[in-house]
């Protein structure tokens, strides 16, 4: 009888240690979604990189960890350097026309239910996929996250003078081909929706006078779809693509894509695109459109309900 009362409360110590570990772990998940998310641009590869963190925890236990948190992110970024190089391998899509996943709220959903939307626009993560994947590792970690480059070395196996230089490198490219958005997110609405109503109307002077005479527009259809990824550059030509949205324009709605205001076009329920905006000085210099449907059945999408036009 009293093995058998050791051995129950043996086990049920167990079951409390267990989930005070998965609690602690949940904790945690959030931020390192945050960090698989900006350092892999997919919420699906972003999500698998924390589950492999989890397992990996419940393996190990936390008893023989100082710091459980540092531990997780060092665990999770070796993943997704991992993954990266892996698709670097196999990359077949040219780079020119990948839009990375979109983070979509409902453009009336509070602050704080707006998730991973601080400082990581879709333009941001456009230049990232082009850094090797040392750099964007370092870059993340570093500059988006405050991570000591001594605690970064390790996980791309460079000393801490050489992970320095990895980020450095990946900042000024980024400064270079990032175009840095508006922070007035009331202007950045009010530009899109002029872009939109513009779109409606078919009426290109009044794109035109929105779109930076060097917008770039790039539209990632997906591999399935052939020739019909492509990258437009100058306001003229993306204000002509503009106008042939006309047909699905009266079916987009404001949404929030990354934290800022976006579109989202949904005939029926059924969503064809999302189009995320980078606005400087009151224009739009940079549109990246996702009209990869199966991509965007994946996302899990809000519905942003019906509005009334005019």
């Amino acid at each position: 009888m009293p093995d058998t009362y050791r051995a129950e409360q043996t086990e049920h110590e167990a079951e409390r240690d267990a989930d005070a570990l998965a609690a602690r772990f949940e904790q945690d998940r959030p931020r390192l979604r945050s960090v698989a998310y900006r350092m892999l641009g997919s919420l699906s590869e972003a999500e698998d990189a924390v589950q492999e963190a989890w397992i990996r925890l419940a393996r190990t236990g936390d008893g023989a960890l100082r710091d459980v948190s540092a531990w997780l992110t060092t665990v999770v970024s070796r993943v997704c350097l991992d993954m990266l190089r892996s698709r670097t391998a196999r990359r077949e899509e040219p780079l020119d026309t990948h839009v990375p996943d979109p983070v979509v709220t409902a453009a009336t959903a509070p602050e704080e239910e707006a998730v991973l939307t601080d400082s990581v626009g879709l333009a941001l993560l456009v230049v990232l996929d082009r850094l090797a994947p040392a750099e964007r590792i370092a870059f993340v970690l570093h500059d988006l996250f405050a991570v000591p480059f001594d605690s970064i070395a390790p996980v791309v196996d460079r000393t801490p003078a050489a992970t320095r230089q990895l980020a450095s490198r990946a900042r000024r490219r980024v400064r270079r081909e990032g175009p840095a958005p508006q922070s007035d997110t009331t202007r950045r609405r009010q530009v899109v929706e002029a872009f939109l109503a513009a779109s409606r109307a078919g009426d290109l002077d009044a794109l035109v006078a929105v779109l930076d005479p060097e917008v770039v527009l790039r539209v990632d259809a997906g591999a399935l779809e052939g020739g019909v990824s492509h990258l437009v550059r100058g306001a003229g030509k993306v204000a002509g693509q503009a106008v042939r949205f006309r047909r699905v324009a009266p079916f987009a709605r404001l949404a929030l894509v990354n934290g800022a205001p976006g579109l989202v076009t949904a005939p029926n329920g059924e969503p064809v695109s999302v189009m995320d905006f980078t606005i400087r000085d009151g224009l739009v210099v940079e549109i990246n459109l996702i009209a990869d449907r199966a991509r965007l059945r994946d996302l899990g999408l809000p519905d942003l309900g019906v509005e009334q036009d005019g």
